[in-house]
Order: structure tokens, then C-alpha cells, then sequence
């Protein structure tokens, strides 16, 4: 479908905003259902965080059909999309930094990636060029967003058997992202490279 002109506020465009609105929510009610927990009063808490943590997941997805399927994609979505999905990556692993979930060169990868991509963005746009995303990168995220909400359900979880075989399952789509993660970056970095260079 053909893209036509609309304003900033259409419904993908809500749908991100409310990705990155809901991020700093989540992540208190994830310190405080911590909390909680240590005192042995988190009740269903724990559940919600990790529920609502799967909407923000999910809205990745949903607000890129709208804007495709509506043709209202805009520069302001194509510029806001790619922040809210580091935010939502960005955020959840510091926590699950912070609970000792993952180890922290696992988050450094991360955000190296992050900060290797946008730069190279940057300076190959000023040739006017555009590298599109490829499948790498949309695995990478797909299988990220997976392990992390995994890892929330597994510690949401009491001790035991379920808890263990999630944490075993999340941790190996982890090792198979942090791959991804650092595939797709050097896959970027290669086809960016007469451009940076010339």
C-alpha cells in the first residue's frame, strides 16, 4: 500500500510513544515487586510486571503493521520506532543486570552494538545513503525480546523444576541473541564500510 501523508498522531505512532511511556513504569514496578518479593509480600505483582513487559514486547511488532498496513508511515515513526526498541532491550537488560540474571558483558555487547550501529546510520546518511535492516537484525530482537521475557518469567517463578527448565530454555535463546546481536552488527559494520571509508 502506497504511502500518503498523515499527521505525526496515528495510531502507530500512539502505539510507540505508549511502548516508551510504559518503560519507566514497568521498570518500577519490576524494582518494587524486588522489593517486595525480598519481604515475602509480592503477591501477583510479580506477574503483572511480567505481563506488562510482554505488551511493550508485543507493541514492537503492532505499531510497525499499522503504520505499513494503514500507509501512514512517517519520519517521525521511523525515528522514535528504533529508540523505543533500544529503550525496551536497553532497560530490561540493566535489570536483569541488576537481579544477576545475565552477566554485564552481556549487556556491554548490547549497547556497543547499539551505539556501532547508530554511528554508522548517521555517517552513511550523509551520503545519502539508506542500508536497510536485514533479517539479522529483526531475529536479533525477535529472539532478545524472547529470552528477556523468559528470564522475568523465570524469576517471577517459586524455586523448582518449571522455573529451572524456563531459565535453561531463556538462557540458551540469550546466547543465541547475544550471537545474533553481535552478527548483525559486524554484517552492518561490512556493508557500511566503503561508505565510512570513502
Amino acid at each position: 500500500m502506497a504511502t500518503r501523508k498523515t499527521t505525526i498522531w496515528n495510531a502507530a505512532n500512539i502505539v510507540t510513544c505508549s511502548r516508551i511511556a510504559l518503560l519507566p513504569i514497568w521498570l518500577l514496578l519490576a524494582e518494587y515487586v524486588r522489593g517486595a518479593n525480598l519481604l515475602g509480600t509480592g503477591g501477583f505483582l510479580p506477574w503483572v510486571s511480567c505481563i506488562l513487559y510482554m505488551l511493550i514486547s508485543l507493541t514492537d511488532k503492532l505499531d510497525g503493521y499499522l503504520a505499513r498496513s494503514r500507509g501512514e508511515v512517517t519520519d517521525f515513526g521511523k525515528f522514535l520506532d528504533p529508540i523505543a526498541d533500544k529503550l525496551a532491550v536497553i532497560g530490561a537488560f540493566l535489570y536483569l543486570l541488576e537481579i544477576e540474571l545475565v552477566p554485564s558483558w552481556a549487556v556491554l555487547l548490547i549497547v556497543a552494538r547499539e551505539f556501532l550501529v547508530s554511528g554508522l546510520r548517521m555517517v552513511v546518511s550523509t551520503k545519502g545513503v539508506v542500508i536497510a535492516a536485514s533479517n539479522l537484525g529483526k531475529w536479533k530482537t525477535a529472539t532478545t525480546m524472547t529470552a528477556i521475557c523468559g528470564l522475568l518469567v523465570a524469576a517471577t517463578l517459586p524455586a523448582g523444576g518449571i522455573a529451572s527448565t524456563i531459565k535453561l530454555i531463556s538462557d540458551i535463546a540469550m546466547w543465541i541473541a547475544l550471537a545474533l546481536t553481535a552478527w548483525s552488527g559486524i554484517d552492518y559494520f561490512v556493508k557500511s564500510w566503503k561508505y565510512v571509508a570513502s
